[in-house]
């Protein structure tokens, strides 16, 4: 069985892009969460995961013999073990697509990566407020994403077709940034976000991410308690 490690589902992007691929796509596979810390080179998790993966970075996918330490390796990988399930889209120009826009989302992005980390339990829709206003890159790296999503074939598809591809699944977490920072979208592109957010396993992911009820100081730039701004409170 494919073993999977990623980091806290609260959060770690990169560990959720094949975490949903796997659980979507219906891929049986045993997980293992090595906890965050301060990623301090003599940490718990570098100690962890550096008998996996020399980058020391979450996901790895463990497979027999072999080791996949990238998250678009991963799911390349996947892909190619599992043809039958169709993970990028059948069709030239499709796939094509696909496969830019997974590209894209894996290198580029920086100011909405830096100014808005994934934090799934939280609500901090004051500071998106406050980052709007202040960080014209971040409105440029919105804008962009906004158009990504607003090209989608139909206004009822996934980002490449009919069909749930890698695509999609590398755009998850940033539908989940949305969620918890409250940044403005297009129509088109909040119709996009509530489809990834209804599917069974973004739904598992984010009431995983929940339970852990775990506070990690390096990954909390807006809080300084586990209690404040939480959803609901």
């Amino acid at each position: 069985m494919y073993q999977l490690f990623i980091g806290n589902k609260n959060y770690s992007t990169w560990s959720m892009r094949p975490w949903i691929l796997f659980t979507q796509a219906g891929i049986a596979f045993q997980e293992h969460v090595i906890q965050f810390d301060d990623f301090e080179p003599d940490s718990q998790f570098k100690t962890e995961i550096l008998k996996l993966n020399p980058t020391g970075k979450v996901p790895v996918l463990v497979n027999g013999e072999l080791t996949v330490w990238d998250s678009l390796a991963i799911c390349e990988y996947i892909a190619e073990q599992h043809p039958e399930l169709e993970l990028w889209p059948q069709e030239k120009a499709s796939r094509a697509r696909a496969r830019c826009i997974s590209a894209e989302m894996h290198s580029s992005f920086q100011s909405l990566r830096n100014l808005c980390p994934m934090n799934v339990e939280a609500d901090l829709a004051h500071i998106g407020k406050q980052l709007w206003a202040e960080q014209p890159q971040l409105q440029a790296d919105v804008a962009r994403i906004d158009q990504i999503w607003s090209q989608r074939p139909n206004a009822d598809s996934f980002l490449c077709g009919d069909a749930f591809s890698i695509a999609d699944a590398f755009y998850a977490p940033v539908v989940m940034r949305f969620e918890c920072y409250q940044l403005p979208l297009s129509a088109s592109s909040q119709a996009y976000a509530q489809k990834i957010l209804s599917l069974a396993s973004v739904q598992q992911w984010i009431a995983e991410a929940k339970q852990e009820q775990m506070f990690v100081p390096f990954d909390e730039p807006y809080r300084q308690h586990h209690e404040e701004f939480l959803k609901g409170e």
